[in-house]
């Protein structure tokens, strides 16, 4: 008999003033907004793991952001069967909270994993990530102590700064 595994992982949430939250437009599939998340690696404690993904990913680093909160716990969810890799049941992550140091913050995306950057309330967020992440996205917010209503509102991208990248 095989044994089915959570793949371990951080979740990277960017926060301004405003409490808005940097999101992400996935590549290949616009519209699917997320945070920034990554595996650890081998030997690699989870805070190291952030710092990491949330450089390969947004561009940013220490200059950039200073370091909020993690989460205590750990946030577990289920990939869909048509998404699963074999023995793999889902991922657990880690959450962080990172706040930028000025409102003049631009990430860089790389045109691979994804395409576009905005500023966004916690509630649009979540009304724009895939639909099998809503629950551990609301589990994650909580534990570091964030909700919708704390978020400043950007859902009509008036508010939000958006930068595409990758092909013309």
């Amino acid at each position: 008999m095989s044994t089915q595994f959570f793949r371990a992982g951080v979740a990277i949430v960017i926060s301004d003033d405003d409490g808005r939250v940097l999101a992400f437009e996935r590549a290949g599939e616009p519209g699917n907004w997320q945070l920034p998340q990554g595996g650890i690696d081998l030997g690699e404690e989870p805070e190291q793991a952030a710092w990491r993904e949330m450089a390969e990913e947004t561009g940013l680093g220490s200059a950039e952001v200073t370091f909020v909160a993690a989460a205590a716990e750990w946030i577990v969810y289920e990939l869909p069967l048509t998404i699963r890799r074999p023995g793999s049941r889902g991922q657990a992550h880690r959450w962080f909270h990172f706040r930028v140091r000025s409102a003049q913050v631009e990430p860089t995306v790389d045109g691979k994993e994804f395409t576009a950057w905005q500023w966004m309330a916690i509630a649009e967020l979540g009304r724009s990530i895939v639909g099998f992440k809503h629950d551990a996205y609301r589990r994650g917010f909580a534990a570091l102590g964030l909700t919708a209503d704390q978020s400043g509102d950007a859902s009509s991208g008036d508010d939000g700064h958006r930068v595409a990248t990758g092909a013309p």
